[in-house]
């Protein structure tokens, strides 16, 4: 019973037994790539060897060659029901066979063996990328990142290419597909536009794995408050960027948001930034008191800077009383909005420590009463 032939690839009987070999070589394939990865994972942790960067890399190329072997013993399970047939009888069994294009089971194995081999050149890329940059005085793990990325994408789309000059199938795809892709065009054109900008954000290198950026929409009538989003650059793909929020969220946006809207960058340039706590007071207010008072809020906390002036002003004349604005320099950090509340909670206890009240907004209506007088007639 699981000796009969239920079908066949090209001149190989398959039966029951064959498929329950495959089953359990890559079963048991599996399960010694996970204990192979423990074994190696535990022996760098016992010779306090760190599990970051490079060693990562290998554990992964340790680990995954486990399948080259399971593949090569898988092949030759089918020699259990198929004894008279050679591994060249296999190269040679047509998958697709069609009048512009026929498919082996050799142009199969290359393609495999083309897409596993630029999966291990991706690998060794990384080690080399990572162990040059390391020796830079100027290392940085963002910049590692970067040319990580654009080097995977390269290796990749080349290995593409390279299959379909290989299969011949290049100028059939670019001579048959063209008025599909015209077709098509229009409704992955936004698609299109992410992967460029893509590739413009790992080239220019302006926005950096770890950044805090502050993105505002550029279109006319958005409100800043609602629709400014202040995040942490997590991972830059080709088409999507990871983003964390304050709130903890990790946000997947496409590319064109950081390419086409306004963004302000945090970690670059000058690491102290000016800041505005604005303050309303009732009219008449000792204003030279609450002046100190406002100084001595922002000199008392330990992030704002202490070599700049810290400047009180005078904004406006306003409705419900004078608005002042305390003006400080901190440096731009991802917990600024904290900062801001706890000096605030100092101005409220010094403002009512000297009785200085904040004034509440005021309406003044004025009642006329109109008396009809009526006429006899």
């Amino acid at each position: 019973m699981f000796s009969e032939t239920l079908f066949n690839i090209g001149p190989f009987n398959i039966c029951l037994w064959n498929i329950f070999f495959l089953a359990i070589i890559f079963l048991i394939a599996a399960i010694l790539r996970r204990i192979v990865h423990r074994l190696l994972k535990k022996y760098a942790k016992s010779a306090n060897i760190a599990i970051e960067g490079r060693r990562v890399t290998w554990l992964k190329m340790l680990s995954q060659s486990v399948y080259l072997l399971a593949i090569y013993v898988a092949v030759l399970s089918f020699k259990f029901n198929n004894k008279d047939i050679t591994f060249a009888d296999l190269f040679k069994v047509k998958i697709i066979n069609l009048p512009n294009f026929k498919l082996d089971f050799s142009d199969l194995l290359v393609m495999v063996s083309v897409f596993f081999g630029a999966k291990i050149i991706v690998n060794l890329s990384t080690l080399i990328i990572s162990k040059r940059l390391q020796r830079s005085k100027n290392y940085d793990r963002a910049t590692e990142f970067i040319y990580v990325q654009i080097a995977k994408y390269f290796i990749y789309i080349f290995s593409i290419f390279f299959c379909f000059q290989l299969l011949n199938i290049t100028s059939l795809l670019l001579g048959g597909s063209a008025a599909i892709l015209v077709g098509i065009g229009f409704g992955i054109q936004d698609v299109f536009k992410d992967f460029v900008a893509g590739f413009v954000l790992l080239f220019e290198a302006k926005l950096r794995v770890g950044d805090v950026v502050e993105i505002t929409p550029t279109s006319k009538g958005s409100s800043k408050s609602q629709d400014t989003i202040v995040a942490k650059i997590l991972k830059i793909n080709l088409r999507t960027t990871e983003i964390q929020t304050r709130e903890g969220n990790v946000l997947i946006i496409p590319n064109t948001r950081l390419t086409q809207e306004q963004v302000e960058n945090w970690s670059h340039g000058s690491e102290l930034t000016r800041f505005t706590i604005k303050v309303t007071v009732e009219y008449g207010s000792n204003t030279e008191l609450i002046q100190r008072l406002l100084k001595q809020s922002a000199l008392a906390h330990p992030k704002v800077n202490k070599t700049e002036p810290v400047i009180v002003r005078l904004a406006d004349f306003a409705e419900n009383g004078l608005d002042l604005e305390l003006i400080f320099w901190a440096d731009q950090n991802w917990d600024i909005n904290n900062y801001k509340s706890e000096i605030r909670f100092e101005i409220d206890r010094l403002f009512r420590e000297h009785k200085i009240k904040v004034p509440y907004p005021q309406r003044v209506m004025h009642v006329l009463h109109e008396t009809k007088q009526s006429t006899q007639q």
